[in-house]
């Protein structure tokens, strides 16, 4: 029996939608990352119950942030994009959560930046408390690791094609890191033909345009309202060497998956999905051979305005097929694709702004 409602929501669903497609399906995916996260820094005395732990979100990561100092007996201050609505607004009320919200702006880039230089000033303020760095600390990779050897228990490693947002890298990196390693257990890793190598796990990332993390800045979309799966900022945490292919999806190409995914398998999902299932559809076609699982991080309740209203003005899935790139110069809306084969990132240009980092101790009085 679970102890605390946190657990119990960040199990996720197994769902085959045909022989070759599963939908992993989360109510809210990053519940699982904070939880481990934070009971891992209490279990290795880097903070104690009762301390205040501070982190920068546009919805997902602020709600599995509160769930987990809820769980705890920690202090949570969320410092919120402008797209937090009044319901997550209510829930981090009533959750005891402190929500300091951007003001409204229309530049979803800016808003991310003006998000981490506020984290800086409240540090500043209170030194005391402990910044989680959901986009640059891989603490965040630890929860997924039962996530991981749930699904190889039920597709097995071997063959699988795993697609989804890439967004901080702790989902999708750390999943298909953990599917790719041998089991711990040797008799378990034999079973699935791991014995001490590695499965074969292709990862696909999904991603919106003018997202710098894998080099598509230059191009915009005037309609991305995914910022949970890209970045206008460097993110420490993703490892670039992980993926095997990336997809670059516009607006319009997610909410055709979103409703086909909803149409079709009645699986209600955000946005993100609707791009990682379109994704994964056409991995599957190119590769018969495998299983395609592809991640859904929460469900539908928040874009029902601004996507699932749109359902009967949306193009049918069919309309939208990707371009082949080999380089980030040929990206063009709505869709490209293009393989990274495990590819480092690029350098970071110099005299270009990168991420600020947190110089303290880790934003710890104790370092």
């Amino acid at each position: 029996m679970d102890q605390h409602i946190a657990e119990s929501i960040g199990r996720p669903d197994l769902v085959r939608l045909d022989d070759r497609l599963v939908c992993l399906r989360f109510e809210t995916m990053k519940v699982v990352s904070a939880l481990a996260a934070v009971g891992h820094l209490l279990d290795t005395g880097v903070v104690r119950r009762g301390d205040t732990l501070l982190d920068s979100s546009s919805g997902i990561y602020a709600y599995a942030l509160a769930l987990a100092c809820h769980r705890h007996g920690m202090r949570c201050h969320i410092v919120g994009s402008t797209t937090v609505d009044h319901t997550l607004r209510t829930q981090l009320a009533v959750l005891g959560a402190t929500l300091t919200q951007m003001e409204p702006c229309n530049d979803l880039k800016l808003d991310q930046k003006r998000r981490v230089e506020r984290i800086h000033e409240i540090l500043a303020e209170h030194p005391e408390y402990h910044w989680m760095r959901q986009y640059h600390d891989d603490i965040h990779y630890l929860g997924y690791r039962t996530v991981a050897d749930r699904i190889r228990e039920a597709t097995g490693a071997d063959g699988l094609t795993l697609v989804g947002g890439v967004g901080s890298g702790a989902s999708t990196g750390a999943l298909a890191r953990y599917l790719r390693t041998a089991a711990d257990d040797p008799a378990k890793g034999e079973a699935h033909g791991e014995a001490g190598g590695e499965a074969d796990v292709e990862l696909v990332g999904v991603q919106p345009y003018g997202s710098v993390t894998f080099g598509a800045e230059h191009v915009c979309d005037p309609e991305i309202i995914i910022a949970g799966i890209g970045s206008s900022i460097p993110f420490g945490n993703v490892s670039h060497e992980l993926y095997d292919v990336l997809h670059w999806v516009a607006f319009d190409a997610a909410l055709a998956g979103s409703v086909d995914l909803l149409r079709r398998h009645a699986v209600f999902a955000g946005l993100s999905t609707g791009a990682g299932y379109l994704a994964a559809r056409h991995e599957r076609e190119r590769s018969p051979e495998r299983t395609v699982l592809f991640i859904a991080a929460d469900t539908g309740h928040r874009y029902v305005d601004t996507v699932y209203a749109r359902h009967r003005e949306v193009a049918p899935m069919a309309d939208f097929a990707p371009r082949e790139v080999t380089d980030q110069g040929q990206l063009a809306l709505p869709w490209s694709r293009m393989r990274w084969n495990r590819a480092p990132a690029a350098p970071w240009p110099a005299g270009r702004p990168a991420e600020v980092t947190l110089t303290s101790a880790r934003a710890s009085a104790r370092g």
